[in-house]
């Protein structure tokens, strides 16, 4: 395959990092109700054909588009100044998407059975006794947010100094994991919310704007001409 078709399909992989931030954004729209408050919303919530198909089409489809947006974004990134930087960034985020996905299929198909036998009338469910399994998910689940928050903020910082996409561009992405773990973290702790803050909603606007960014430039200069005269080496 030569040169030029190569870039064209890592173009087109990257417009999976503004889709994602679609569908993230759709996804986060209606955030489900605090489980440790109010149990019984919950249970309703969940068991809803709209929060199966948002975690379906939106979490999980979108984490896919994220991880072949994040290898596309590598591989473009290795033929500019930060290519080392970018393919461990990539590496990185991949690595956290990957371990995100069966988390997300454990809130899509478990999290509605577990609403359907709480409505039904079986007792002491939010009662039961935290287990191995409990404590592993949450371990997971922290880890998830560090190699997300680490590897995206690389992947920006990676693409100011490419030399080969716009600069701001990697501003923007590097910001969007910000609102996404840390503030939505702080935000949540503060109110006592155990569901998907409104910061995740700003990140996930950040992403669709500067994951455009990103695709568009790419596809409409495939080369990296635009970004290699606007920003030579040493600026």
């Amino acid at each position: 395959m030569s040169a030029a078709n190569t870039t064209r399909w890592i173009g087109i992989g990257l417009l999976g990092l503004p889709l994602y931030g679609v569908l993230t954004f759709w996804s986060s729209l209606d955030p489900q109700p605090d489980p440790n408050t109010d149990y019984e919303a919950w249970s309703r919530y969940v068991t809803t054909d709209h929060y199966v198909l948002t975690h379906v089409f939106g979490s999980i489809l979108g984490l896919i588009l994220a991880i072949f947006g994040t290898f596309a974004l590598g591989a473009y990134l290795a033929k500019g100044r930060a290519g080392r930087l970018g393919l461990v960034a990539m590496v990185i985020t991949v690595s956290g998407s990957a371990l995100f996905l069966p988390e997300m299929g454990v809130s899509a198909f478990s999290a509605p059975e577990e609403g359907q036998a709480y409505l039904a009338g079986i007792e002491g469910l939010p009662e039961l006794p935290t287990s191995f399994a409990d404590a592993a998910f949450a371990a997971a689940s922290l880890l998830v947010i560090v190699l997300l928050f680490v590897g995206n903020v690389l992947l920006g910082v990676a693409v100011w100094h490419s030399g080969v996409l716009p600069r701001w561009a990697g501003v923007l992405w590097a910001v969007a994991p910000v609102f996404m773990y840390p503030l939505g973290l702080v935000y949540a702790a503060t109110i006592g919310l155990a569901s998907t803050p409104p910061t995740v909603l700003v990140g996930a606007l950040l992403i669709v704007i500067s994951g455009g960014w990103i695709a568009w430039s790419v596809i409409r200069d495939p080369k990296g001409q635009l970004g290699a005269h606007a920003h030579p080496r040493g600026q």
